[in-house]
């Protein structure tokens, strides 16, 4: 005999009444219209007919209007660049590989800048405090754009400065992309990991302590591990900033994923479907990292819940080692 569940009522939201479930049906169907008008809009914008369109409002229903038009953006010509592999192994992959150079590089600094910074605002040290809290503080309230700037004018600051003379230490584009990315983000990590650190029960790190550990050990055995679990969706949120404003590195020429997009819609005045292309490699890209992160997540989760399994008490009846229930002890043994 099969018993029917019914369906448990949401707790965020009453169900909607007749009317309300009628109101929404007509503001989706106004959304889905509003959709579809502005996506026409930018399909015969871009195709060069709009102009007939606006001119002649009848024209709408013409086929030719929607037909694809030669001189447009959507015309094959304005696409078959990108059917040429020399032009994905010779621009397209080598401006990828940059970015994620760049990137990969800036995310490992930045967690350990934001590690460092964030824990040193819980010191109990009062000057180490200041002194990290000034840092972070300085490097978060700057434009990422302007570090970049800044790092790259490090040669002119050091002569006005100090005298060093011109040609003694230059910066490389990718070194002042890196070195704006990591203190930037590297600042706003630190504060998420202060704040997952607070975020810990201190029954916790109490309990901690009356075992005799000391600051050290209770910090990085019990307080950042659980810190970057919870907090994990920030700061897999801020690495996809990270990896976005790289893109940045077009300002100082630097051979970044969306700089050798935009030399080849200049090339062959295909600016729209370059920009479409070059954005769906970052999306994919940021997916899989967010991908990837979840997968941690659950990992780490997976282990935590096979380390929390529960035991017999010790000495008790059916007590073994490893917590599996064994035959009881003989109470003459």
């Amino acid at each position: 005999m099969s018993i029917l569940r019914q369906k448990e009522p949401s707790r965020l939201f009453d169900t909607p009444g007749p009317k309300a479930a009628a109101r929404q049906r007509i503001y989706s169907a106004f959304a889905l219209l509003l959709g579809l008008a502005v996506a026409a809009w930018i399909y015969l914008g871009f195709n060069r007919t709009w102009a007939d369109v606006r001119a002649n409002p009848g024209e709408l229903v013409d086929p030719s209007v929607w037909a694809i038009n030669e001189t447009g953006q959507w015309s094959g010509d304005k696409w078959s660049p990108f059917l040429d592999p020399t032009l994905w192994t010779g621009m397209v992959l080598p401006g990828m590989g940059n970015t994620l150079q760049a990137a990969g590089i800036s995310i490992v600094l930045a967690i350990v800048f934001g590690l460092v910074f964030g824990i040193g605002r819980l010191s109990d040290h009062l000057w180490i405090r200041l002194i990290c809290g000034a840092v972070v503080e300085f490097f978060r309230g700057i434009p990422l754009l302007m570090l970049i700037f800044f790092t790259l004018a490090m040669p002119l600051a050091a002569n006005q400065l100090l005298g060093v003379p011109f040609g003694t230490f230059l910066v490389d584009p990718l070194t002042a992309v890196i070195t704006g990315l990591t203190l930037y983000n590297g600042s706003v990590l630190a504060e998420v990991f202060r704040a997952g650190i607070n975020a810990v029960p201190k029954g916790q790190s109490e309990a901690a302590y009356s075992l005799g550990m000391r600051k050290t050990q209770v910090m990085s055995l019990i307080l950042v591990p659980q810190a970057v679990s919870s907090m994990m969706p920030a700061i897999v949120a801020q690495l996809v900033v990270l990896l976005k404003d790289s893109a940045l590195g077009y300002i100082v020429a630097f051979p970044e994923l969306l700089r050798e997009f935009s030399l080849i819609g200049t090339r062959f005045q295909n600016v729209i479907p370059a920009a479409i292309i070059c954005a769906a490699i970052y999306i994919i890209i940021n997916i899989s990292l967010s991908r990837l992160a979840i997968a941690l997540e659950r990992r780490n989760a997976q282990r935590g819940k096979a380390s929390a399994k529960a035991t017999a008490a010790p000495g008790g009846v059916g007590a073994s080692p490893g917590g599996v229930r064994g035959p009881a002890a003989d109470p003459k043994d």
